[in-house]
């Protein structure tokens, strides 16, 4: 699928950005007692957060659509299992139904 001259290059760059990553993590201007990050600052700002307080009502409501969302997803994984691996038993019950019928 890929040529030879590309899996090349491809191995370059990525020994190329390993060794980036490996330099800028070990920078020989950094002192020991601070902390070098790789990521980004993402600490939110305080200006930031005091607008984005949520209500308690707003609080209630996030909680009862996360316990509403749970409960679906449950229901869903359960239906899943029981039609991939218990096949048997919704044939059993389709006999039982099957033989009602018949009563």
């Amino acid at each position: 699928m890929w040529t030879e001259q590309f899996q090349s290059m491809l191995m370059l760059m990525v020994m190329a950005a390993l060794l980036r990553a490996s330099y800028e993590m070990a920078r020989p201007g950094a002192t020991h007692t601070e902390e070098v990050s790789a990521l980004a600052d993402t600490r939110p700002d305080i200006e930031t957060s005091k607008h984005a307080m949520i209500t308690p009502q707003q609080r209630k409501w996030a909680d009862k659509a996360v316990k509403k969302y749970a409960q679906a997803q449950e229901k869903k994984w359960r239906n899943w299992n029981e039609a991939m691996y218990e096949p048997t038993r919704s044939l059993r019950v389709q006999e039982d139904m099957h033989n009602l019928k018949r009563q």
